[in-house]
C-alpha cells in the first residue's frame, strides 16, 4: 500500500485490521459495545482490540478475582468475566442507575452474569466497604471510572490487592493533555495524581504506554504490586 494517511485515519486502519485478524467478538460482545449508546457515557467503552488486551492480561496473570472501576454497557466487564472462567469473579463498580440496568441485561446476553457483582453507586463508596469488609485480595484492578477520583481508586486497589496483582489505569494520555502543564481540566489533574502515586509508591512497579486507534490518542498505565524482598 502506497501513500500515507493523516492522522486518525491510519490510527483506524491499523486498528481495523488487527481487529479483523485477532479479535472475535460474537453477537453478545457485539450488542454490547452497541448499547453503550444508552448509557450515561455513550461509546466510552474500551475499543475491541482494548478488550481482547484486557481479557489477555486477565489470563497472563491468572486471575480468579477482578475489580472494575466503571461497568458502562459492561462491554469490557464481558471480556474480563470470560477470561476468568466460570469460577472466577467479577466485581464491577457503575454509579448510574439505568446504565447498570442495560449492563446487567448484557451480562445476562453474554452468559457470564452469574461470575458478575455490578454494584450500583459511587465508586468511592462502593470500594470502601469492599475494604472496610475486608474481602480476599483481587488479581486484577482496571479503573477506568471518573478520573478526579483516580488517587482514591488507587489507593483502594493496593489495599484490596496482594503480590502480584495488576492494576491498570485507563485514559492516561487524553489527547496529549497529560503533557500540558497548564490545563485546568479535572480528569486530566486525576490523571497526574495517578501517575505521580505510581511512581513513587514502593509497593507497585508500573509503566504507561501510549495507544492509538478507534478510539483515538490515549493509553493506560499498568503495573504490578511488589512481591516481598
Amino acid at each position: 500500500m502506497s501513500g500515507v494517511y493523516d492522522g486518525e485515519a491510519i490510527w483506524s486502519a491499523v486498528d481495523t485490521y488487527f481487529i479483523d485478524r485477532l479479535v472475535t467478538e460474537d453477537e453478545a460482545l457485539v450488542h454490547a459495545r452497541e448499547s453503550s449508546i444508552r448509557t450515561v457515557m455513550p461509546q466510552a467503552d474500551v475499543s475491541p482490540s482494548q478488550g481482547a488486551f484486557l481479557g489477555v492480561i486477565a489470563r497472563i496473570a491468572g486471575a480468579r478475582r477482578v475489580l472494575e472501576f466503571g461497568t458502562l454497557a459492561g462491554y469490557s466487564t464481558i471480556w474480563l468475566a470470560r477470561a476468568i472462567g466460570p469460577a472466577g469473579r467479577v466485581v464491577t463498580f457503575e454509579v448510574d442507575e439505568r446504565t447498570a440496568a442495560v449492563a446487567r441485561d448484557n451480562f445476562i446476553r453474554a452468559g457470564v452474569a452469574d461470575r458478575i457483582e455490578l454494584v450500583v453507586g459511587p465508586a468511592v463508596d462502593s470500594v470502601r466497604a469492599l475494604v472496610d469488609a475486608p474481602v480476599d485480595p483481587f488479581d486484577l484492578v482496571f479503573i477506568d471510572a471518573d478520573k478526579p477520583n483516580n488517587p482514591a481508586y488507587l489507593e483502594a486497589a493496593l489495599a484490596l490487592s496482594r503480590p502480584g496483582t495488576v492494576i491498570i489505569g485507563d485514559n492516561v494520555v487524553r489527547n496529549g493533555a497529560v503533557a500540558d502543564p497548564g490545563s485546568s481540566d479535572p480528569r486530566v489533574h486525576g490523571t497526574w495524581a495517578l501517575i505521580e502515586l505510581l511512581g513513587q509508591d514502593d509497593r507497585i512497579d508500573a509503566t504507561a504506554l501510549q495507544t492509538v486507534g478507534l478510539k483515538g490518542w490515549d493509553g493506560f498505565a499498568i503495573g504490578v504490586v511488589k512481591r516481598p524482598d
